[in-house]
């Protein structure tokens, strides 16, 4: 179906390749499948069944050489077969036959198809009906999350801090309104282009963030997620040339994505910024953002991911943790707090201040109303407190970090810091 495969491994072997495949290749399957079809349910429903036919099928006959065309093939197939038990779909079947004859020479050769002309990408035109103006903005990154990122339901509700049945109602009105309003999927003519460029931008970012910093599960990293927001920000780059936000934004996710080597241990624990290994970081990636913002800079439009991408500037710049210009760092805060305010703003404004100035002036910023409630504040107050040597304090504050805590790596890391403290 694809070209030469590897033999057939133990079933360990192959879940392991599912999952990779599941991480890399979801959103480019259900993407390929919404627009073949038009049905963003039987696309999603589909793709679950290719992925389950995976595991039956790989142990046997091995792991595909290219696994997402393999995927895309056989949930496309699956579509095939169900839309022709619907004669109602007669037509919608004609269409995405004439589509499958067309790709098929290029699906049994391993390669996923690339349409021609205008934006060469599904997942990009996902990203533009999932940030369609229907929609309210939590449903747009609430779609885009489960459609492109492949995050389950349960995921996204903890992501948004609401229950799993609110955020499946949530889902299924949005691709209700699809429907209804017949949401296109293409990118925008270029007249539209800027009423829906700011929520693309915020669906990359959460993007990159969950593949940067996963909400939950056994690793830090999804690092596939965070390579595909990666690529999708340079595609919009080339979409929308001379916006300096989006410049910013691919900035910012480069410089970011240039210490993910440093960022866990040989053992996948979280190894906080102060005490990575700076050899590992990638100079190549870090002189690419620092250019790429430095064009968006020179536009003389500054945006809140300019601002980030200069902080993340500021660190990467730095040869050792203690050549941080922390004073810096807190400037640009304070500038992102008035462009953009909220409390994940405050807690790292925070930081850079006890950085900067000492950790007791970091923590009385921290008695904002803004920070209240904030999953991250026990952690960063314990942290300040353990600065300060202020010991038990500091315990008690890492107890309640660890009870927040959403991923096996942030709880060993918590759980060594409150052994330090004497927790």
């Amino acid at each position: 179906m694809t070209g030469p495969e590897e033999a057939g491994g133990d079933t360990g072997t192959v879940a392991t390749a599912v999952a990779a495949a599941y991480a890399g290749e979801w959103g480019r399957v259900t993407a390929a499948l919404i627009r073949l079809t038009g049905d963003w349910d039987l696309a999603e429903e589909c793709a679950q069944d290719a992925f389950a036919r995976a595991l039956e099928r790989w142990p046997r006959d091995g792991v595909p050489r290219r696994p997402g065309a393999w995927l895309t093939t056989v949930a496309r197939n699956r579509a095939l077969d169900r839309l022709r038990r619907d004669a109602t779909e007669a037509a919608k079947l004609r269409e995405v036959a004439l589509e499958a004859h067309r790709d098929g020479a290029a699906g049994e050769a391993g390669c996923v198809p690339e349409e021609t002309g205008g934006v060469p990408d599904d997942r990009l035109r996902l990203i533009f009906a999932c940030c369609h103006p229907a929609l309210s903005p939590e449903a747009r990154v609430a779609l885009a999350l489960r459609t492109l990122a492949g995050l389950e339901t349960a995921e996204i509700a903890r992501a948004f801090l609401v229950s799993e049945r609110t955020m499946a109602q949530r889902l299924f009105r949005a691709k209700r309104k699809i429907r209804r309003a017949a949401v296109p999927f293409r990118v925008p003519p270029a007249h539209l282009l800027p009423e829906r460029t700011a929520s693309v931008l915020a669906v990359l970012y959460l993007l990159f963030s969950e593949g940067y910093a996963a909400t939950s599960g056994t690793g830090l990293l999804r690092q596939g997620l965070a390579d595909e927001a990666i690529r999708l920000a340079r595609l919009l780059a080339g979409l929308v040339p001379g916006e300096p936000e989006v410049l910013g934004l691919l900035a910012l996710t480069l410089l970011h994505d240039a210490r993910r080597a440093a960022r866990t241990g040989a053992a996948g624990e979280l190894v906080p910024l102060e005490e990575q290994d700076r050899t590992l970081w990638d100079r190549a990636r870090i002189a690419e953002g620092l250019s790429v913002l430095d064009g968006a800079l020179r536009l003389r439009r500054p945006g809140p991911y300019q601002v980030q991408a200069a902080i993340a500037a500021c660190h990467a710049e730095a040869p050792d943790a203690a050549s941080t210009d922390w004073a810096q760092i807190a400037l640009l805060y304070g500038r992102l707090a008035r462009m953009a305010p909220g409390p994940a703003v405050e807690l790292n404004r925070a930081v850079a201040v006890a950085m900067a100035d000492g950790p007791g002036a970091g923590l009385a910023l921290l008695e904002s109303p803004v920070v209240a409630g904030h999953r991250l504040l026990p952690a960063v107050r314990a942290d300040l407190l353990r600065r300060l040597g202020r010991r038990e304090e500091s315990a008690a504050r890492y107890r309640e970090a660890l009870v927040l805590a959403a991923t096996e790596p942030e709880r060993r890391h918590l759980a060594r810091r409150l052994a330090e403290v004497g927790g």
